[in-house]
């Protein structure tokens, strides 16, 4: 159930119709044209979508015919998956031969609609319901309750021995799940993510979305997505959550962590200017590293570096840093580990086991190093919520019978001060309101945020024209409602994540702060 008191997923029942053939008496052609128009399911796809709803009737009807045609066999299953209202509808038509087998499934009254974070019930190898991916996968022994059994010692003729051996396992249902997701934000998520994905040509995209300070999740979309009711028509590579699941590089929005590591350490803050580093592109050994548009400013404070995007700038911080604090704040941050979220397929890249000069340079700006959607999300959440590496969770309360367990926050560890936080925010105001994507920016609100661009590595080279464009941020930036991050694979009409992303990041935050009826700044 979600935080706004919606039923996603709830076992229900259906029917198989089948026919018992030798109590048919009926004409086999009008049998098949009478239930076909009865038993047609809404398209599938695009294409299906495309064809004349009485060119899928045919069809149907053809194949059913089919079905009844065979006199190899005398009991032929129609059609799985039958709601109580088809049921009705045929059995008012009074056909002798027909008949029902009634069975318990899963049921998702929002079809789609948080498929990835949901996941599935299939099968086991012994035939039994099993739930694979997202909640299904992780909570399956709680969603699924168990059979009452009893134990009981007996003698060599199968007699009960009285002082003999006995246990009693008394049955359970299976518990009902109560999330932090809020049905009506997942929604907008979706409605703008697909909107997204067609106005920028980008090939796939994810949202998602927290509360900063209790890690609790309120929507996580992406797409290409499935219809868990029907998962054996889509490809088994879409059933994976690639919030969690696949690792990209975050490019610039992992800057607002080496800047917030930087300033933590005391080795710079807002203020400090840039200098001789920014001068020119940096020379790492036999490597030159320039910035992005190829322009190069010394004066430029540490702000100003951030908002600019500016890698020599980055690089700057991370020799304050030093190598071996460097990766010591990478590990802070949650990089390298999982995140703990409560969802069944989480993996992430382990990091390197040396790092060289170069290494620490390419991972100052976000490349060089994979991370998952949900790492990153938490780790910019430390920033938004003062200074702490929360857990991300999807679950928030376990109910059995009359006893609801709540599941609490957690925080994993401080990797900030709150001073730190503060200082970093800030920036990330200027980043968002006079950075490369200002022109999107909510300019009656005060967001902390910040693009990234990455290129997509490919058999140990870089794709010259394929990007992953994202954005992070949050809002209010003072008081955050959310924290999201949206990210675009291979957007077409720009490669920049401040063409792309940032601008479909910024309508969905508007749509959200107008949801928590967060006032204007004026």
């Amino acid at each position: 159930m979600s935080s706004d008191g919606f039923v996603l997923t709830s076992n229900q029942d259906y029917y198989l119709l089948y026919s018992y053939k030798p109590q048919l008496e009926q004409d086999l052609s009008s049998v098949s044209k009478i239930l076909a128009p009865l038993l047609l399911d809404e398209p599938k796809d695009a294409t299906e979508a495309a064809k004349p709803e009485s060119e899928r009737v045919a069809q149907l009807e053809a194949d059913i015919f089919l079905k009844l045609s065979d006199s190899s066999k005398k009991w032929v299953p129609i059609k799985r998956n039958l709601d109580r209202k088809q049921k009705e509808s045929i059995e008012a038509l009074g056909i002798l031969g027909l008949g029902f087998d009634a069975y318990e499934r899963r049921s998702y009254p929002e079809a789609s609609m948080s498929a990835h974070l949901l996941g599935f019930v299939g099968h086991d190898e012994q035939g039994n319901p099993q739930g694979y991916f997202g909640l299904e996968g992780q909570y399956n022994l709680e969603l699924q309750g168990r059979e009452g059994k009893i134990v009981q010692e007996t003698d060599a003729t199968g007699k009960p021995i009285l002082i003999g051996l006995f246990d009693q396992l008394l049955s359970r249902k299976g518990r009902n799940l109560e999330l932090h997701l809020d049905r009506s934000i997942q929604y907008l998520a979706e409605k703008s993510l697909l909107d997204g994905l067609e106005k920028y040509g980008a090939s796939s995209g994810e949202v998602l979305i927290m509360n900063p300070y209790t890690g609790g999740i309120l929507a996580m979309a992406s797409y290409p997505n499935y219809d868990p009711f029907d998962i054996g028509s889509y490809s088994p590579d879409w059933y994976k959550n690639p919030s969690i699941a696949n690792t990209y590089e975050p490019g610039s929005t992992f800057k607002v962590l080496v800047m917030a590591a930087g300033i933590e350490e005391g080795v710079i803050t807002p203020e400090t200017i840039c200098g001789d580093a920014c001068a020119g592109p940096a020379h790492i050994g036999k490597y030159s590293i320039q910035t992005w548009n190829g322009e190069y400013d010394t004066s430029q404070s540490m702000t100003e570096v951030l908002a600019n995007s500016d890698n020599t700038g980055m690089i700057f911080v991370a020799q304050k840093l030093g190598k071996d604090t460097f990766v010591d704040y990478v590990k802070k941050f949650g990089f390298g580990q999982l995140t703990g979220i409560d969802l069944q397929e989480e993996t992430g890249s382990s990091l390197r086991n040396t790092w060289g000069d170069i290494d620490v340079a390419t991972t100052s700006f976000g490349q060089g190093i994979a991370v998952t959607g949900i790492q990153m999300l938490r780790a910019v959440a430390s920033i938004a919520n003062g200074g702490n590496l929360v857990v991300p969770h999807v679950v928030s309360t376990v109910e059995a019978n009359d006893e609801r367990l709540t599941i609490e926050p957690k925080i994993e560890r401080r990797v900030l001060s709150e001073d730190t936080a503060k200082k970093v925010t800030e920036m990330m105001i200027e980043s968002a309101h006079h950075g490369e994507s200002q022109w999107a920016v909510l300019k009656e609100y005060e967001v902390a945020g910040k693009t990234g661009t990455a290129q997509i590595p490919i058999l140990g080279h870089y794709d010259e024209e394929k990007t992953i464009a994202s954005f992070v941020g949050f809002a209010p930036a003072h008081d955050p409602k959310f924290i999201m991050l949206v990210k675009l694979r291979e957007p077409q009409s720009s490669p920049w994540a401040s063409e792309t992303a940032a601008p479909l990041w910024y309508r969905l935050a508007k749509d959200l702060l107008v949801y928590y009826n967060v006032p204007p700044k004026d």
